[in-house]
């Protein structure tokens, strides 16, 4: 490993499953394997049937919905007071990839009317989207964690959760009972996403022996 590199391991635990993210970043772009975990969705709750390599655990599993007990957070309804939302969703912690393509621990919250982005560590708000601004949402064909929120008139979104069958369908049924229109969901072992306002990224997945190898890098 040149001097160049560094490796960081990285656990999202979420009571239920882990996710363990190998990352040997070098240069321009970052490889990172995944170890498979389970999705939490049952058979019948999947939307996506037919496209996604499948995960066995998660015809196991059901939809809970708040998984950090929102109520009992007191900034975070503070942050849902002042902005109206009453109806959460979703929430849970994930991994956050920033521009610089450094990982951040973040809440991801989604109401009715928008998605919350929170920092924990500082109990506070790092960006609010609202659902009318979501464009599509991008992921790939393989049993890997990775999820890209695309907003055309801001910088897109690239996460990590072990729940992402959840979230991308918690956004679907969301965005399609709030407005007239249905969210796309583009599946493709290869994506472009714009990571800041002028710096595009591509995420690329390699199904390899043991799990899926992703690489992030600059266009």
């Amino acid at each position: 490993m040149s001097r160049f590199q560094s490796q960081r391991r990285v656990q999202i635990d979420d009571g239920e499953a882990s996710e363990t993210l190998e990352i040997d970043v070098g240069g321009r772009g970052g490889s990172i394997k995944l170890r498979p975990s389970g999705s939490n969705v049952t058979e019948d709750q999947e939307p996506f049937m037919g496209v996604k390599v499948r995960r066995k655990a998660s015809r196991h599993r059901d939809y809970r919905g708040d998984y950090i007990d929102v109520p009992s957070r007191p900034y975070v309804m503070k942050i849902l007071d002042k902005q109206g939302d009453k109806q959460v969703l979703f929430a849970d912690r994930v991994l956050k990839f920033t521009g610089s393509g450094k990982m951040k621990r973040r809440i991801l919250l989604i109401t009715d009317f928008a998605i919350y982005v929170i920092d924990p560590e500082k109990d506070a708000l790092k960006r609010r989207i609202a659902l009318a601004a979501v464009d599509k949402l991008c992921l790939s064909e393989l049993s890997d964690n990775f999820f890209s929120i695309i907003i055309p008139t801001e910088y897109d979104m690239l996460m990590a959760s072990t729940r992402k069958t959840e979230i991308v369908t918690v956004l679907v049924e969301a965005i399609k009972n709030t407005s007239d229109y249905e969210l796309e969901v583009v599946f493709a072992n290869s994506f472009e996403y714009n990571a800041s306002a002028d710096l595009v990224k591509e995420v690329q997945f390699e199904e390899v022996e043991g799990g899926v190898k992703t690489r992030i890098a600059r266009k």
